[in-house]
Protein backbone atom coordinates (compact mmCIF):
# COMPACT_ATOMS: atom_id res chain seq x y z
CA UNK A 1 0.00 0.00 0.00
CA UNK A 2 1.31 3.46 -0.88
CA UNK A 3 0.07 6.94 -0.03
CA UNK A 4 -0.64 8.95 -3.19
CA UNK A 5 -2.00 12.40 -2.36
CA UNK A 6 -5.13 11.83 -0.29
CA UNK A 7 -5.40 8.22 -1.40
CA UNK A 8 -3.96 4.89 -0.37
CA UNK A 9 -3.60 2.59 -3.35
CA UNK A 10 -2.00 -0.76 -4.16
CA UNK A 11 1.01 -0.43 -6.43
CA UNK A 12 2.34 -2.88 -9.01
CA UNK A 13 5.87 -1.46 -9.42
CA UNK A 14 7.36 -3.77 -12.05
CA UNK A 15 7.76 -2.11 -15.45
CA UNK A 16 6.96 -4.41 -18.37
CA UNK A 17 9.53 -4.68 -21.14
CA UNK A 18 7.37 -4.04 -24.20
CA UNK A 19 10.01 -5.62 -26.43
CA UNK A 20 8.96 -8.95 -24.92
CA UNK A 21 5.35 -8.52 -26.12
CA UNK A 22 4.42 -9.64 -29.65
CA UNK A 23 3.59 -6.59 -31.75
CA UNK A 24 0.29 -7.27 -33.52
CA UNK A 25 -1.06 -3.90 -34.60
CA UNK A 26 -0.12 -2.01 -37.78
CA UNK A 27 -0.58 1.25 -35.85
CA UNK A 28 1.81 3.38 -33.85
CA UNK A 29 -0.92 4.38 -31.47
CA UNK A 30 -0.77 7.17 -28.86
CA UNK A 31 -1.82 5.67 -25.55
CA UNK A 32 -1.35 2.11 -26.83
CA UNK A 33 -1.43 -0.62 -24.21
CA UNK A 34 1.34 -3.01 -25.27
CA UNK A 35 2.87 -2.61 -21.81
CA UNK A 36 -0.38 -3.77 -20.18
CA UNK A 37 -0.69 -7.04 -22.10
CA UNK A 38 0.77 -9.24 -19.29
CA UNK A 39 -1.78 -7.78 -16.84
CA UNK A 40 -4.60 -8.41 -19.31
CA UNK A 41 -3.53 -12.05 -19.60
CA UNK A 42 -3.37 -12.31 -15.82
CA UNK A 43 -6.85 -10.83 -15.46
CA UNK A 44 -8.49 -13.13 -18.00
CA UNK A 45 -6.82 -16.24 -16.59
CA UNK A 46 -8.12 -15.33 -13.13
CA UNK A 47 -11.73 -15.56 -14.31
CA UNK A 48 -13.79 -18.69 -13.52
CA UNK A 49 -14.14 -19.52 -17.22
CA UNK A 50 -12.90 -18.42 -20.60
CA UNK A 51 -14.94 -15.43 -21.81
CA UNK A 52 -17.25 -15.95 -24.75
CA UNK A 53 -16.75 -12.35 -25.87
CA UNK A 54 -13.92 -9.91 -25.22
CA UNK A 55 -15.16 -6.39 -26.00
CA UNK A 56 -12.91 -3.37 -26.54
CA UNK A 57 -15.26 -0.37 -26.94
CA UNK A 58 -12.44 2.16 -27.52
CA UNK A 59 -10.20 0.00 -29.67
CA UNK A 60 -7.79 2.48 -31.25
CA UNK A 61 -4.70 0.50 -32.25
CA UNK A 62 -6.37 -2.57 -30.72
CA UNK A 63 -3.21 -4.22 -29.40
CA UNK A 64 -5.21 -5.67 -26.50
CA UNK A 65 -8.05 -7.15 -28.53
CA UNK A 66 -5.65 -8.48 -31.17
CA UNK A 67 -3.54 -10.17 -28.50
CA UNK A 68 -6.61 -11.83 -27.02
CA UNK A 69 -7.65 -13.09 -30.46
CA UNK A 70 -4.20 -14.39 -31.39
CA UNK A 71 -3.72 -16.11 -28.03
CA UNK A 72 -7.30 -17.44 -27.97
CA UNK A 73 -8.00 -16.07 -24.49
CA UNK A 74 -11.65 -15.51 -25.46
CA UNK A 75 -13.91 -17.24 -27.96
CA UNK A 76 -14.37 -14.04 -29.97
CA UNK A 77 -13.24 -10.42 -29.88
CA UNK A 78 -15.34 -7.34 -30.65
CA UNK A 79 -13.42 -4.18 -31.54
CA UNK A 80 -15.24 -0.85 -31.62
CA UNK A 81 -13.84 2.45 -32.87
CA UNK A 82 -15.55 5.73 -33.71
CA UNK A 83 -12.73 7.56 -35.50
CA UNK A 84 -13.35 7.29 -39.25
CA UNK A 85 -9.68 6.97 -40.20
CA UNK A 86 -8.82 4.30 -37.64
CA UNK A 87 -12.07 2.50 -38.41
CA UNK A 88 -11.24 2.41 -42.13
CA UNK A 89 -8.12 0.37 -41.40
CA UNK A 90 -9.98 -2.20 -39.32
CA UNK A 91 -12.88 -2.33 -41.77
CA UNK A 92 -10.45 -3.00 -44.60
CA UNK A 93 -8.48 -5.70 -42.79
CA UNK A 94 -11.32 -7.43 -40.95
CA UNK A 95 -14.59 -6.71 -42.76
CA UNK A 96 -13.59 -6.40 -46.43
CA UNK A 97 -13.04 -9.40 -48.71
CA UNK A 98 -9.37 -9.39 -49.77
CA UNK A 99 -9.02 -6.01 -48.07
CA UNK A 100 -6.02 -7.08 -46.00
CA UNK A 101 -4.20 -8.36 -49.07
CA UNK A 102 -4.97 -5.13 -50.96
CA UNK A 103 -3.70 -2.94 -48.11
CA UNK A 104 -0.59 -5.05 -47.54
CA UNK A 105 0.29 -4.87 -51.24
CA UNK A 106 -0.23 -1.09 -51.34
CA UNK A 107 2.14 -0.69 -48.40
CA UNK A 108 4.88 -3.01 -49.66
CA UNK A 109 4.89 -1.33 -53.09
CA UNK A 110 4.79 2.27 -51.87
CA UNK A 111 7.92 4.38 -52.25
CA UNK A 112 7.85 6.53 -49.12
CA UNK A 113 9.42 9.96 -49.39
CA UNK A 114 8.45 13.24 -47.71
CA UNK A 115 6.83 14.30 -50.99
CA UNK A 116 4.90 11.06 -51.59
CA UNK A 117 3.74 10.99 -47.96
CA UNK A 118 2.44 14.57 -48.10
CA UNK A 119 0.68 13.82 -51.39
CA UNK A 120 -1.17 10.82 -49.92
CA UNK A 121 -2.04 12.65 -46.71
CA UNK A 122 -3.46 15.60 -48.67
CA UNK A 123 -5.90 13.41 -50.61
CA UNK A 124 -9.58 12.86 -49.78
CA UNK A 125 -10.13 9.17 -50.61
CA UNK A 126 -13.60 8.17 -51.79
CA UNK A 127 -13.30 4.53 -50.69
CA UNK A 128 -12.79 2.89 -47.31
CA UNK A 129 -9.70 1.08 -48.59
CA UNK A 130 -8.23 4.33 -49.88
CA UNK A 131 -8.82 5.98 -46.51
CA UNK A 132 -7.20 3.00 -44.78
CA UNK A 133 -4.04 3.38 -46.86
CA UNK A 134 -3.91 7.12 -46.22
CA UNK A 135 -4.36 6.48 -42.50
CA UNK A 136 -1.49 4.01 -42.31
CA UNK A 137 0.83 6.43 -44.12
CA UNK A 138 -0.21 9.34 -41.91
CA UNK A 139 0.07 7.27 -38.75
CA UNK A 140 3.56 6.02 -39.55
CA UNK A 141 5.05 9.41 -40.48
CA UNK A 142 3.41 11.67 -37.89
CA UNK A 143 4.83 12.58 -34.49
CA UNK A 144 3.83 9.88 -32.01
CA UNK A 145 1.48 8.32 -34.56
CA UNK A 146 -1.06 11.05 -33.80
CA UNK A 147 -3.85 11.38 -36.37
CA UNK A 148 -5.68 14.29 -34.75
CA UNK A 149 -5.55 17.72 -36.36
CA UNK A 150 -2.35 19.59 -35.67
CA UNK A 151 0.00 16.61 -35.58
CA UNK A 152 3.14 17.31 -37.57
CA UNK A 153 5.26 15.01 -39.72
CA UNK A 154 8.50 13.59 -38.38
CA UNK A 155 11.60 15.55 -39.35
CA UNK A 156 14.59 13.99 -37.61
CA UNK A 157 12.99 10.77 -36.40
CA UNK A 158 14.95 7.90 -34.89
CA UNK A 159 18.68 7.96 -35.72
CA UNK A 160 17.90 10.98 -37.89
CA UNK A 161 16.17 8.80 -40.48
CA UNK A 162 13.22 11.17 -40.70
CA UNK A 163 9.91 9.62 -41.77
CA UNK A 164 11.68 6.37 -42.69
CA UNK A 165 12.48 5.78 -39.02
CA UNK A 166 8.96 4.38 -38.47
CA UNK A 167 8.38 2.88 -41.91
CA UNK A 168 8.72 -0.90 -41.95
CA UNK A 169 6.71 -2.06 -44.99
CA UNK A 170 7.57 -5.76 -44.72
CA UNK A 171 6.67 -5.78 -41.03
CA UNK A 172 3.40 -3.96 -41.67
CA UNK A 173 2.57 -6.35 -44.49
CA UNK A 174 3.13 -9.34 -42.21
CA UNK A 175 1.07 -7.90 -39.35
CA UNK A 176 -1.86 -7.10 -41.63
CA UNK A 177 -1.83 -10.53 -43.28
CA UNK A 178 -1.49 -12.24 -39.90
CA UNK A 179 -4.59 -10.40 -38.65
CA UNK A 180 -6.51 -11.48 -41.76
CA UNK A 181 -5.77 -15.12 -40.89
CA UNK A 182 -7.67 -14.84 -37.59
CA UNK A 183 -10.40 -12.44 -38.69
CA UNK A 184 -13.07 -15.09 -38.19
CA UNK A 185 -12.47 -14.57 -34.46
CA UNK A 186 -12.68 -10.79 -34.81
CA UNK A 187 -15.71 -8.55 -35.22
CA UNK A 188 -15.12 -4.88 -35.98
CA UNK A 189 -17.82 -2.27 -35.48
CA UNK A 190 -17.46 1.39 -36.36
CA UNK A 191 -19.53 3.27 -33.86
CA UNK A 192 -20.12 4.44 -30.32
CA UNK A 193 -18.50 2.32 -27.63
CA UNK A 194 -21.23 3.26 -25.16
CA UNK A 195 -23.87 1.65 -27.38
CA UNK A 196 -21.93 -1.61 -27.59
CA UNK A 197 -21.50 -1.70 -23.81
CA UNK A 198 -25.26 -1.29 -23.43
CA UNK A 199 -25.87 -4.07 -25.95
CA UNK A 200 -23.89 -6.56 -23.87
CA UNK A 201 -24.56 -5.09 -20.43
CA UNK A 202 -26.58 -8.13 -19.28
CA UNK A 203 -24.25 -10.74 -20.75
CA UNK A 204 -22.51 -12.74 -18.02
CA UNK A 205 -20.05 -14.32 -20.45
CA UNK A 206 -18.79 -11.05 -21.98
CA UNK A 207 -15.89 -9.05 -20.54
CA UNK A 208 -14.92 -5.47 -21.32
CA UNK A 209 -11.54 -3.81 -21.60
CA UNK A 210 -12.11 -0.05 -21.33
CA UNK A 211 -9.31 2.26 -22.45
CA UNK A 212 -11.04 5.61 -23.06
CA UNK A 213 -9.40 8.90 -24.02
CA UNK A 214 -7.66 10.25 -20.93
CA UNK A 215 -9.76 13.37 -20.46
CA UNK A 216 -11.27 12.74 -17.03
CA UNK A 217 -8.64 14.75 -15.18
CA UNK A 218 -7.70 18.41 -15.40
CA UNK A 219 -4.67 17.47 -17.50
CA UNK A 220 -6.93 16.13 -20.28
CA UNK A 221 -3.95 14.49 -21.96
CA UNK A 222 -6.15 12.73 -24.51
CA UNK A 223 -7.61 15.95 -25.90
CA UNK A 224 -4.65 16.53 -28.23
CA UNK A 225 -4.27 12.90 -29.23
CA UNK A 226 -7.67 11.86 -30.55
CA UNK A 227 -10.38 13.31 -32.75
CA UNK A 228 -13.18 12.01 -30.52
CA UNK A 229 -11.73 12.79 -27.12
CA UNK A 230 -14.80 14.20 -25.38
CA UNK A 231 -16.69 11.57 -23.43
CA UNK A 232 -18.78 11.55 -20.26
CA UNK A 233 -16.56 9.64 -17.83
CA UNK A 234 -19.08 9.51 -15.00
CA UNK A 235 -21.61 8.07 -17.44
CA UNK A 236 -19.03 5.44 -18.38
CA UNK A 237 -18.39 4.49 -14.74
CA UNK A 238 -22.12 4.31 -14.07
CA UNK A 239 -22.62 2.10 -17.11
CA UNK A 240 -19.81 -0.26 -16.10
CA UNK A 241 -21.28 -0.58 -12.63
CA UNK A 242 -24.34 -2.19 -14.25
CA UNK A 243 -22.55 -4.77 -16.40
CA UNK A 244 -23.11 -8.42 -15.51
CA UNK A 245 -19.76 -9.47 -16.93
CA UNK A 246 -16.34 -8.48 -15.60
CA UNK A 247 -14.39 -5.47 -16.81
CA UNK A 248 -11.04 -3.73 -16.55
CA UNK A 249 -10.53 -0.01 -17.13
CA UNK A 250 -7.30 1.91 -17.46
CA UNK A 251 -6.85 5.61 -16.75
CA UNK A 252 -4.25 8.20 -15.92
CA UNK A 253 -3.59 8.45 -12.20
CA UNK A 254 -5.76 11.40 -11.18
CA UNK A 255 -7.89 12.42 -8.20
CA UNK A 256 -10.94 12.78 -10.45
CA UNK A 257 -10.66 9.15 -11.59
CA UNK A 258 -10.06 7.77 -8.10
CA UNK A 259 -13.08 9.73 -6.86
CA UNK A 260 -15.26 8.09 -9.51
CA UNK A 261 -13.88 4.67 -8.58
CA UNK A 262 -14.70 5.32 -4.93
CA UNK A 263 -18.21 6.53 -5.77
CA UNK A 264 -19.01 3.37 -7.74
CA UNK A 265 -17.15 1.09 -5.30
CA UNK A 266 -14.57 -0.08 -7.77
CA UNK A 267 -11.09 -1.19 -6.79
CA UNK A 268 -7.94 0.52 -8.09
CA UNK A 269 -4.32 -0.47 -8.58
CA UNK A 270 -1.41 1.59 -9.80
CA UNK A 271 0.73 -0.07 -12.43
CA UNK A 272 4.07 1.13 -13.76
CA UNK A 273 4.69 1.81 -17.42
CA UNK A 274 7.38 3.48 -19.53
CA UNK A 275 6.40 6.29 -21.87
CA UNK A 276 7.88 7.09 -25.28
CA UNK A 277 10.66 9.09 -23.61
CA UNK A 278 11.59 6.10 -21.42
CA UNK A 279 10.31 7.79 -18.28
CA UNK A 280 8.53 5.56 -15.76
CA UNK A 281 4.96 6.64 -15.09
CA UNK A 282 2.06 5.22 -13.12
CA UNK A 283 -1.34 4.48 -14.60
CA UNK A 284 -4.47 3.39 -12.79
CA UNK A 285 -6.30 0.12 -13.24
CA UNK A 286 -9.96 0.19 -12.25
CA UNK A 287 -12.18 -2.85 -11.85
CA UNK A 288 -14.89 -4.50 -9.83
CA UNK A 289 -12.25 -6.63 -8.13
CA UNK A 290 -8.49 -6.54 -8.68
CA UNK A 291 -7.26 -9.20 -6.27
CA UNK A 292 -5.64 -10.95 -9.22
CA UNK A 293 -3.35 -7.91 -9.71
CA UNK A 294 -1.76 -8.12 -6.24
Amino acid sequence: MEQIGFWEVEVSPKVINVASIPQRSPFRYPGGKTWLVPKIRQWLRSLPSKPKKFIEPFAGGAITGLTIAFEKLADSVILVEKDEQVAAVWQTIINTDNGAEWLANKIINFNLTPESARLIISTQPDTVKGLAFKTIIQNRVSHGGILADGAGILKNGENRKGILSRWYPATLQKRILDISKIKNNLNFIQGDGFQIIRKYIDSTNAVFFIDPPYTASKKKAGSRLYKYHQIDHEKLFRLMSKTKGDFLMTYDDADEVRALALKYRFETRLVAMTNTRNATMMELLVGRTLNWAD
